[in-house]
């Protein structure tokens, strides 16, 4: 049986919009007052606390990444707990998945609280109740932790689970741990990383383009092949 594993923002959930007016507000909050959505879009898939410390450095900043990442959770979790929209095709995905009794873990550079707030939030906690957070291993994506751990978690051996991701460093991530991986790019610019050749199965429109029954077909016909 094929266990799957779900990033959660960008992927399941279309948490962006979210993340980036956190993390605006924070950094106005410590004299950067002109972060854009194109600067955001370079640390899609990255860790919140990886994406701190980058940004920390590079303004400056005096504040403890402690304390930014305390602020920016904060902002977050207001705005995940109302304003987090689910994609369809990815809700009909982990429905259909559950149906069969399919594992199924979110393993995510989210921190447990941000995670938690999400699926509460859409309904999705009632799905998918095994759940990873970066911050619960010892390095963030793109090294395979968090994913390594979701799998043991689930009882699984990695040659045994897919990753469903939407970023390249998930996607490395999933390829390190020597997992499938089901790419569905975030934005379809990125579709042309080298990350993604390492994708079983690659949607390269991103979201628009993603079909549940194109997807759990294509886990049928791997779980018939491991």
């Amino acid at each position: 049986m094929i266990s799957v594993i779900f990033d959660l923002d960008g992927t399941l959930v279309d948490s962006e919009p979210n993340y980036y007016e956190s993390g605006r507000r924070t950094l106005e909050r410590h004299g950067v007052p002109d972060f854009t959505w194109e600067q955001h879009s370079r640390f899609i898939g990255i860790g919140t606390l990886e994406t701190l410390e980058i940004l920390r450095d590079r303004y400056g900043i005096r504040a403890p990444v402690e304390q930014l990442l305390a602020e920016q959770n904060a902002a977050y979790l207001e705005l995940a707990r109302t304003r987090t929209e689910v994609y369809p095709q990815m809700r009909g995905l982990v429905e259909r998945l559950r149906t069969d009794g399919a594992a199924m873990a979110v393993a995510s550079g989210s921190s447990l609280e941000a995670i938690d707030a999400v699926l509460s939030g859409t309904g999705l906690d009632a799905l998918l109740t095994t759940v990873v957070s970066a911050e619960e291993v010892a390095h963030g994506k793109p090294a395979p932790d968090v994913f390594l751990e979701a799998a043991r978690r689930l009882g699984a051996e990695p040659a045994d689970c897919v990753v469903v991701e939407d970023a390249a460093p998930g996607v490395r991530a999933a390829h390190a741990a020597g997992m499938g991986c089901v790419a569905v790019p975030y934005t379809p610019e990125i579709a042309g990383d080298a990350a993604f050749a390492c994708a079983g199965l690659l949607f390269p429109g991103g979201q628009p383009e993603f079909s549940a029954d194109a997807a759990y077909e294509w886990l049928v016909a791997r779980r018939r092949t491991v």
